[in-house]
């Protein structure tokens, strides 16, 4: 059988070995980071028997904006538009299967042990599908000219031109921001946003603010999972659930594939966001399922079961809350 049996050392043995410590240890795992900040707003779309669609509306700006008014003159009249968000509700999982011997002389509980491991996989797994909602963002930016160290060039067809061949640093933080605010993208918490990146990606920009400042606002409650600082009114947020490069699905695929590296290694990826960013449609929460014992209770397993979506909210260029430092290759 696939999974955890006691004749493979490397699959179940070991956990009965001569002068095995009494101690277990697990491979460290990170907690969600992109999740976290995936909204569900109504509660009353959720659950079961609504079938595999999650919607929601989004209303525009008044198409005409008000202006003086004229004594002699009527009112003047104008509309909003209503435009509506969708995404699909499926199935996501992962199971081990072990063996009945295994467990009945495994010196640790192989219950526990699986439960963990899965536990791991949960986490990074549903963190890959809200990574992918944020990468359908339109609106990118990347150093002018590929390396100029303060000015930044926006594109609002979520497609970039050129090579992003520097660091970013703590004057592309200012250009952003400005762009975030003059294009009116709603602070996610007071006047703050937040952005998301690997560690590498914001060396150098972290090691530049040692000469500036650093956050330390004592008595802030609200601090997400992997903040690490807060500069020009962004928080940042430290994530290693999905890999560096560009892709579709933020899996790292042997030998390139899907996630391929930014070519100069000099920066990578960063998500800026406000307020309203990926929704998330819930039917049945990530929940433990134990499979029920076949062949006379010899065989056993236990699985991860997820049945949801996620869809990034506003689809339109000028409504968009989600900002990516980019590069074409």
């Amino acid at each position: 059988m696939a999974g955890q049996v006691w004749s493979a050392n490397t699959l179940g043995g070991y956990l009965y070995a001569r002068q095995l410590s009494n101690v277990l240890r697990m491979n460290v795992q990170p907690l969600t980071k992109f999740r976290q900040f995936a909204d569900v707003h109504d509660i009353s779309q959720q659950g079961k028997k609504k079938g595999d669609t999650f919607t929601w509306d989004v209303v525009s700006d008044v198409a005409t904006v008000g202006a003086v008014l004229v004594e002699t003159n009527t009112m003047p009249e104008t509309n909003l538009t209503i435009t509506q968000g969708t995404l699909t509700i499926t199935e996501a999982g992962n199971s081990i299967p072990y063996s009945g011997k295994l467990d009945n002389l495994s010196k640790f509980p192989v219950e526990d042990i699986i439960k963990k491991g899965l536990k791991n996989d949960t986490v990074k797994t549903v963190d890959r599908l809200v990574w992918g909602q944020f990468n359908q963002t339109l609106i990118r930016v990347i150093p002018t000219g590929g390396t100029d160290t303060a000015a930044v060039t926006l594109f609002t067809n979520g497609t970039v031109t050129g090579t992003n061949s520097i660091a970013y640093n703590n004057t592309h933080a200012k250009s952003i921001v400005d762009a975030m605010k003059e294009r009116n993208i709603p602070a996610y918490i007071a006047d703050d946003y937040y952005a998301l990146a690997w560690p590498t990606t914001l060396r150098t920009f972290k090691n530049s603010l040692e000469t500036i400042h650093q956050y330390s606002d004592t008595g802030f409650n609200l601090i997400m999972n992997g903040e690490i600082g807060r500069y020009e009114n962004v928080r940042y947020i430290e994530q290693t659930n999905i890999a560096k490069g560009n892709g579709s699905t933020g899996i790292a695929v042997a030998g390139g594939g899907d996630m391929v590296q930014w070519t100069n290694g000099k920066s990578d990826w960063i998500f800026f966001f406000g307020n309203d960013t990926v929704a998330e449609g819930i039917a049945v929460p990530e929940e433990m399922r134990g499979k029920i014992p076949t062949d006379f209770g010899r065989s056993k397993g236990i699985a991860w079961y997820y049945l949801g979506g996620f869809g990034i909210v506003h689809t339109l260029a000028i409504n968009v809350r989600i900002v990516k430092w980019d590069s074409a290759a």
